[in-house]
């Protein structure tokens, strides 16, 4: 339940009322946003439910605790949800933080909110989803989205060996940069463009694994014959394997997705999704934190793009693309 944040009275009682969702604990033995004259650092994931935003927040507790900094959390109510995030936004900064961490919901609505929260002195961080544009904020410490299309792009290619591609791309939503660099880095990792006569249907999900699957079952209606489905991530995947399966097609149907959560990396391994590319959320907010810390303590300021990794993640390799195996994926999923 997402509730309107109180007036701050005193340091002291700050608290979790700030924010709109789920709330993270300080260091020690401090409460959420309570401090005292501890840095205080605020995070607004997109949502609170997703393992992927879980994770995040896991890697900022963390990070908090060993900082000695006290943090706050905020989410939206679902995925594009812009207004939560920016009312959160103002209440962290009401608060005090010294910097806030998020990931946008919409990468152009959010833009304003942020220019605000940046002319009052706070450092603002975008984490995994850059603002469109990306220098409306201090800095961004994400993955290359568009080098993960990329690779689950190029392993496609191969794996196809020659065969014709009949594709169907299981995108994200209008409005959100991260849905469309991964489209645009698979369709360049394939060789392909929008416009190639491949790419038989295209549908938004949402990154959800319902809405995944009605988009897949639209897309079979129009096109019974795809043989090669991109998947914004690992849910959206997995919906639309379910259609698949349901109209018989499961072994004539390769997917690849993005994320490398361990629900995802599991349907790499039992051969639901051929190869996943797998991004670090947890590194993402444990180096955001401790940007926000420095700042706060010492004045220094990060900026720029910090680059958090991504790896292919596979147990079918193809010859000439870099992957690791299942087990290693495993070892380093989140959910």
């Amino acid at each position: 339940m997402f509730r309107r944040s109180r007036p701050v009275v005193a340091a002291g009682l700050a608290c979790c009322a700030l924010t709109l969702a789920a709330c993270g604990s300080g260091s020690g033995s401090s409460s959420s946003g309570s401090g005292g004259g501890k840095v205080k650092v605020g995070l607004i994931t997109k949502t609170d439910t997703n393992p992927y935003f879980v994770k995040m927040k896991q890697g900022a507790e963390q990070a908090a605790k060993s900082e000695g900094v006290s943090l706050m959390t905020a989410a939206g109510k679902f995925d594009g949800d812009n207004g939560s995030q920016v009312t959160a936004l103002e209440n962290m900064v009401a608060a005090g933080v010294k910097g806030v961490l998020i990931t946008p919901n919409d990468s152009k609505a959010i833009v304003p909110a942020i220019a605000k929260a940046r002319a009052k002195g706070v450092l603002v961080i975008a984490l995994d989803t850059p603002p469109e544009p990306q220098s409306s904020v201090d800095a961004l410490f994400a993955t290359d989205n568009e080098k993960a299309g990329e690779l689950i792009g190029q392993y496609a290619k191969a794996a196809m060996a020659g065969k014709k591609a009949k594709i169907a791309t299981m995108d994200l939503a209008p409005g959100v940069s991260v849905g469309v660099q991964r489209h645009d880095g698979f369709v360049k990792g394939f060789g392909i463009t929008d416009s190639d006569p491949s790419i038989v249907c295209s549908q938004d999900t949402g990154g959800d694994q319902a809405k995944g699957q009605t988009a897949m079952e639209n897309c079979l209606q129009k096109a019974p014959d795809i043989n090669l489905v991109y998947a914004i991530n690992e849910p959206a995947a997995l919906g639309a394997f379910t259609a698949i399966k349901a109209k018989g097609r499961a072994k004539d149907v390769m997917i690849v997705a993005i994320d490398g959560g361990c629900t995802g990396v599991k349907a790499v391994k039992d051969g639901t999704i051929a190869a996943t590319a797998q991004q670090y959320p947890l590194k993402m907010a444990a180096d955001g934190v401790k940007a926000v810390a420095a700042y706060g303590k010492s004045g220094t300021k990060t900026s720029g793009y910090t680059d958090t990794g991504v790896n292919l993640i596979t147990d079918k390799p193809q010859t000439g693309i870099d992957a690791k195996d299942s087990a290693f994926g495993l070892a380093n999923c989140w959910g």
